[in-house]
């Protein structure tokens, strides 16, 4: 999985190369385009309420697109920061929230079957696995362990639920409407939440019993072109 991902990353950032080399130049504040990619991905949750469904799925991409423009250019001008940083991270559990607030929505309305109300508890666990999968890492990070491991990391959240979006829309597939945003919903439901229990493995595989991470688990300063001054969000 992360070999797959690592292609996919280098193609996209060879792909949008020109537009970062733009920003960079006219030394655009990477907290400007993290504001943006914000805006971005919560109007996604406005158009998944009023059932336009693959523009939600359009504007969940662009906005994860930004997330490697604002890094980038943040180490390029040499404007990384702290606050940076967190101020990213913070966004983009926020918009992550209202993403799932608009599916909520989706599946919340008038219109609503037997199959929806099941929906809604596959929804709520899906936003709860994906916040727990930033929240054991931020926490392991604190306390010195390094732990970006499991399959269902952001990049990859973005990826299914904008394509599935997008792609297929609210389209009847075996019989049934939405099918493949619901697969993609449910999988991620359940696959979010076996990497919250990877990382608490890891955690506990890579931390002695006094309290000591073992020093392949260190934290380590990111090799690549990462958000900001901290490695890459989860």
């Amino acid at each position: 999985m992360n070999r797959i991902r690592a292609v996919l990353e280098k193609g996209l950032r060879a792909t949008v190369e020109p537009i970062v080399s733009w920003l960079t130049k006219r030394r655009i504040h990477p907290n400007i385009l993290s504001t943006a990619g914000f805006l971005i991905t919560c109007s996604s949750g406005f158009f998944f309420h009023q059932h336009h469904v693959r523009t939600a799925g359009f504007l969940i991409l662009l906005g994860g697109v930004f997330d490697i423009f604002d890094g980038t250019v943040a180490r390029r001008t040499g404007l990384a920061s702290p606050f940076g940083a967190f101020y990213d991270s913070t966004l983009d559990r926020l918009s992550e929230i209202i993403v799932y607030l608009g599916l909520l929505s989706l599946y919340n309305d008038y219109r609503l079957e037997l199959g929806d109300v099941g929906m809604i508890y596959w929804i709520f666990l899906a936003m709860g696995g994906s916040l727990m999968i930033s929240y054991t890492r931020a926490r392991a990070e604190g306390l010195g362990v390094r732990c970006d491991v499991g399959m269902m990391q952001r990049a990859e959240r973005v990826i299914l639920i904008g394509f599935a979006a997008l792609i297929f829309g609210e389209a009847t597939l075996l019989g049934v409407q939405g099918l493949a945003l619901r697969v993609v919903i449910i999988g991620l439901a359940i696959l979010t939440n076996i990497t919250v229990v990877q990382r608490i493995v890891w955690v506990y595989q890579h931390s002695r019993p006094h309290g000591r991470p073992e020093p392949e688990a260190v934290v380590r300063p990111p090799a690549d072109e990462s958000h900001f001054a901290e490695p890459p969000d989860a």
